[in-house]
């Protein structure tokens, strides 16, 4: 479903994502983790196309992507929640729905039938659907931006740091609808600090370094792993 080859990322003369290569296939939850500013955010943006790749190859369902536009990778299945939700908060709930589906604004019919599985996932946005998205909890907010990425119906989904700023019982109703998504069949793309939960629900992850692949293994290999649980898990 991905393929990253030897992907380089920069800022001016920093170099952020160190080539690095990782792959995904269908049907997998991967998780990516690693400390503040070991370039995670940065790599998801370059899978999606928000930042240009500096050098390697972005493959997406086994098509070359590293010149195709971000816009354009969302026809080709790809969709992100991103760090800090990015909600539209002049919009309603609804209107969120509906911009997440532009790339399908020619079938009105699935984009309702859309929408009512978003509701049905999560229940509080039904209630919250006329009200400015500005105004929801950091919870109600985490769910629409999930909800929205869910809308154009892709086969690659990418969530970066879906539990960040999150109180405890909502972190649990997120990882539970990763849960669900994953039972669907979704491949998903997990960036997340919260590194117990995020390799709780992994088939496989990567541990990120300075922009660097450090370790990569099965979800229960980096659970139990001693470097990984001296680092992020808080144990030694």
């Amino acid at each position: 479903m991905l393929k990253l080859e030897s992907v380089k990322v920069s800022y001016g003369a920093i170099e952020a994502v160190k080539g690095v290569s990782l792959e995904v296939r269908a049907g997998e939850v991967v998780t990516i983790i690693g400390a503040n500013g070991a370039g995670k955010s940065t790599l998801l943006k370059s899978i999606v196309g928000l930042e240009p790749v500096a050098a390697g190859k972005v493959f997406i369902g086994g098509r070359d992507a590293t010149q195709v536009r971000a816009h354009e990778r969302v026809a080709l299945g790809v969709a992100m929640s991103p760090e800090g939700r990015g909600v539209f908060a002049d919009q309603t709930v609804r209107e969120n729905l509906m911009l997440g589906a532009y790339s399908r604004r020619k079938d009105p019919a699935a984009i309702e039938a859309a929408i009512e599985r978003e509701f049905q996932r999560f229940p509080r946005l039904r209630e919250r659907q006329d009200q400015l998205s500005g105004t929801l909890s950091g919870g109600e907010q985490q769910m629409l931006a999930i909800a929205r990425a869910l809308m154009s119906d892709p086969k690659l989904l990418l969530l970066d740091e879906p539990s960040l700023g999150l109180a405890p019982l909502i972190i649990k109703d997120i990882f539970s609808a990763i849960r669900q998504l994953r039972e669907s069949g979704l491949t998903i793309l997990l960036v997340e600090q919260m590194a117990k939960q995020a390799l709780g629900v992994a088939d496989r992850a990567y541990v990120l370094e300075t922009g660097c692949i450090t370790l990569e293994g099965s979800g229960r290999e980096l659970l139990n792993d001693p470097k990984v649980k001296a680092a992020y898990l808080g144990t030694h």
